[in-house]
């Protein structure tokens, strides 16, 4: 009786933990920290008035910027096809991916990528584990697309700037080879492991997982279907990193186009720390420290994590939002803890105890 209360607590406490954490990074973009020294402890980084007054003339950079965020969705959906093992429909497709989107922007827990594979699942008949080693597979893919575009910007004009970010990177890349591997002796081999499993009579759960994960990460065992999922995750990447790129240029940062992938990357390195409970913090952190580092002024940095945040999450969550209402879902099926969550985590068990027929 003592553990579901334990949980609850533990549970509160990493939602405090959580908060307090973006608070604090978030004032990071507006504000210095004066802890121990004479004055307040917040000092503005500029001031709020001339903030206020300016942000109107950001519109010139903004608009594109909702414009190419929105324009992720359909390119996922489009690359969606290249991991997936039957024929979906391109529609179906955006509207899952769209779903996800709003789910991961709008409702907490950052289940968006778990939703769409339950949707579709259920929608295709395609196990829920095949649905989301495609969707791994995408995510990786990105991943690669993503570190291309960063090496491919150190050689604009801001090659000598970027020198900082240099160590990250190089972690980048090798958390990057090291995930391509365990993806591509997953697909090679879990099925041979699953029959092996068979033959002994052992672990037949494991077994049953095996054989579906092969299924899913199917794309990692051929170079060619792989090279064709790369070129199609291309467009997902390209298109956040040129918003990112068209707002420091807007910014009046020299060569910004360049460096919108190396904030993406920033973007995405700070927000894969596991455990830390504060992303839209670590978000506003990292954007305004790199646009800081890129030569932008603390006032422009500040906006520029504002108003890429928004920009972010109003296209994505508007256009999930319409999908919702199209497929007929009720949000709070979609909320953490929802019933459409208990389903899902229901049918992933039945899935792992439901027999598998292996291809001969």
């Amino acid at each position: 009786m003592k553990q579901p209360g334990g949980r609850a607590v533990l549970k509160a406490l990493l939602v405090v933990v959580g908060v307090v954490l973006s608070v604090i990074l978030v004032a990071s973009a507006f504000f210095t920290w004066n802890p121990g020294g004479p004055g307040p402890l917040l000092v503005p980084r500029f001031s709020w008035g001339r903030f206020l007054r300016e942000l109107p003339s950001h519109l010139a950079w903004f608009i594109p910027f909702l414009i190419l965020s929105a324009a992720m969705l359909p390119l996922r959906a489009i690359q969606w096809q290249t991991t997936l093992s039957k024929r979906v429909p391109l529609l179906e497709r955006y509207h899952l991916v769209a779903i996800g989107a709003f789910t991961h922007n709008a409702l907490p827990g950052k289940l968006g990528d778990f939703i769409r594979c339950f949707l579709l699942s259920r929608t295709q008949r395609i196990p829920f584990v095949q649905a989301l080693g495609s969707v791994a597979v995408c995510k990786l893919l990105e991943f690669v697309a993503l570190m291309v575009l960063v090496f491919v910007s150190f050689l604009g004009p801001f090659g000598d700037t970027m020198a900082s970010f240099a160590g990250p990177l190089r972690i980048a890349l090798g958390v990057c080879v090291g995930l391509m591997a365990l993806v591509v002796v997953l697909a090679h081999y879990a099925l041979p492991m699953a029959r092996w499993l068979d033959r002994k009579r052992r672990l037949p759960r494991a077994s049953n997982l095996l054989a579906h994960v092969s299924e899913g990460l199917g794309t990692a065992r051929s170079f060619r279907g792989m090279a064709r999922a790369l070129v199609f995750s291309v467009g997902p990447v390209l298109a956040p990193a040129l918003a990112y790129g068209l707002a420091l240029h807007g910014l009046g940062v020299k060569g910004g186009l360049f460096a919108g992938a190396v904030v993406l990357g920033a973007i995405a390195l700070g927000q894969a720390i596991p455990g830390v409970p504060a992303g839209m913090g670590i978000y506003y952190f990292v954007t305004s420290w790199a646009a800081r580092s890129l030569g932008a002024s603390d006032e422009d940095a500040a906006a520029f994590a504002a108003l890429t945040h928004l920009g972010t999450a109003f296209s994505q969550v508007s256009l999930g939002a319409l999908s919702v209402r199209l497929r007929g879902i009720r949000i709070r099926d979609l909320r953490k803890g929802g019933s459409l969550a208990r389903d899902a985590a229901n049918h992933v068990a039945h899935e792992s105890v439901s027999p598998h027929h292996s291809p001969a």
